[in-house]
């Protein structure tokens, strides 16, 4: 179907529904909660005035320095897992958009945000087979309610060997610089490279040295649990062979997916399951025809038979409803990209789009609208600023966040559209940087298509 024809019945679904938003405000926006999220010592073009450096101190087991990265969620730990599949997804929607980040007046902004994470993961590369993963302690930092300025708990620092190995962590943060890599080629050639050579030497280290990350770094257990590194070492090898060209990775993608079962997963794609991802990315390099048939079945999956919400919500899980709602709309609009499915996949997306943005008549993106949350599970947002006491106290009174978190998605309704704004409901009402990340992929992509 061409554009026009897609154009003109999204345009329709658009009058029909009396919901049309504001998607370029909104792409902006996401941009925006990212520098909410920066850790480390802020730079002079820092947006977000209320932040200010952080963490200053945070280091290695040898003293490395470890300062930079990005908060995880409403929380203060740095999560290596979860970060690199953010910087991966951000790094993808500006590879395949880049006018729109150009039109829009984001390209600058963009990889600026990819470049804090990259910059920290550069750092967390400390050898050929040494990666730190994570920095801060789960349960003494979620302990503590108050500024990240503020903050004087103990932060150690965790980190992947070959005697503690972890190929989802590794091939993850390898799949995260080949893509950052691609974004900088035109822009900054010098860093490029050293992010491909970083990428490569990461891509090895997983492969060669075989584990579960989070069996090495026992803290991540209890957050960021991965249940297979299968899948992270084909999406490296993909994104290195899309950074490359060298199609040596392109025939260990294929081969690792053989032995890896892949083409007998039911797919999904989130921080942990880069399955579906997979698909979408080999149906446009591979000759094989299985990836073509697969992502279009998740998909059809997706579309036809996923629970849905009474207002028409994908409900895939209870915790980040809309992060994983998203997720699907970002694969389904890079699938129409393809030729994979129909119009009735885009208006799929940006119903999903949608509702994240009020199409139920509250919307889940805080700062966007009339109605959104204004007691997201957010510590820093959260505080008035200093000297002002921020603490447990803050937590649990029913004021406002004394800071509107611009662009931030909130984790979304239960499976009944059902939503309270109460800070303490973590499992809805936090927020997260994966949670944006496809999120803002899809806004690019229905900015492009111009509905």
């Amino acid at each position: 179907m061409s554009v026009i024809r897609v154009c003109s019945v999204l345009l329709l679904y658009c009058v029909a529904s009396s919901v049309c938003y504001d998607y370029k405000t909104a792409f902006s926006n996401s941009l925006l909660f990212y520098e909410a999220q920066r850790s480390g010592k802020l730079p002079s073009d820092q947006r977000v005035k209320w932040r200010k450096d952080s963490a200053l101190n945070d280091k290695g087991n040898n003293g490395e320095d470890l300062t930079g990265g990005y908060y995880d969620a409403g929380d203060f730990v740095k999560f290596g897992f979860p970060m690199a599949y953010t910087i991966t997804v951000l790094s993808w929607g500006i590879i395949d958009y880049e006018d729109v980040y150009s039109s829009t007046g984001n390209l600058d902004h963009a990889r600026k945000a990819i470049k804090w994470g990259t910059d920290y993961f550069l750092k967390a590369h400390v050898s050929e087979n040494e990666l730190y993963g994570q920095v801060g302690q789960g349960g003494p930092d979620h302990s503590y309610w108050g500024r990240p300025e503020d903050m004087t708990m103990a932060r150690p620092a965790y980190k992947i060997t070959t005697s503690a190995p972890g190929s989802d962590l590794a091939g993850e943060t390898a799949a995260a610089l080949a893509a950052a890599s691609i974004v900088f080629k035109s822009a900054d050639s010098r860093y490029s490279a050293t992010l491909l050579t970083h990428a490569k030497q990461l891509f090895n280290f997983a492969n060669t040295h075989r584990g579960i990350y989070s069996q090495s770094i026992s803290d991540a257990a209890g957050f960021y649990s991965s249940s297979s590194f299968a899948d992270e070492l084909v999406w490296a090898a993909v994104w290195l062979y899309k950074a490359t060209s060298d199609k040596s990775y392109l025939t260990q993608a294929e081969s690792l997916y053989q032995e890896g079962n892949l083409q007998y997963s039911n797919g999904g794609f989130d921080w942990d399951t880069k399955t579906s991802g997979v698909e979408i990315l080999m149906s446009n390099i591979s000759s094989n025809s299985i990836h073509r048939t697969k992502a279009k079945s998740y998909l059809d999956y997706m579309i036809n038979s996923q629970q849905k919400t009474p207002k028409g919500l994908l409900y895939i899980d209870q915790w980040g409803t809309l992060r994983h709602a998203t997720n699907v709309a970002f694969l389904l609009l890079q699938a129409v990209k393809l030729g994979i499915g129909s119009s009735s996949y885009t208006a799929a997306a940006k119903s999903q789009v949608d509702y994240a943005l009020g199409s139920t008549g509250f919307s889940y993106v805080i700062g966007n609208g009339n109605s959104y949350p204004t007691h997201a599970q957010h510590r820093s947002s959260s505080c008035p600023d200093a000297p002002a006491t921020c603490d447990w106290n803050t937590y649990n009174g029913n004021q406002p966040n004394a800071h509107i978190l611009y662009g931030a998605m909130v984790g979304g309704p239960d499976s009944n559209d059902g939503y309270t704004d109460v800070r303490s409901d973590y499992v809805h009402n936090e927020v997260a940087c994966d949670y944006n990340a496809a999120y803002q992929g899809a806004l690019a992509a229905l900015i492009k298509l111009g509905v």
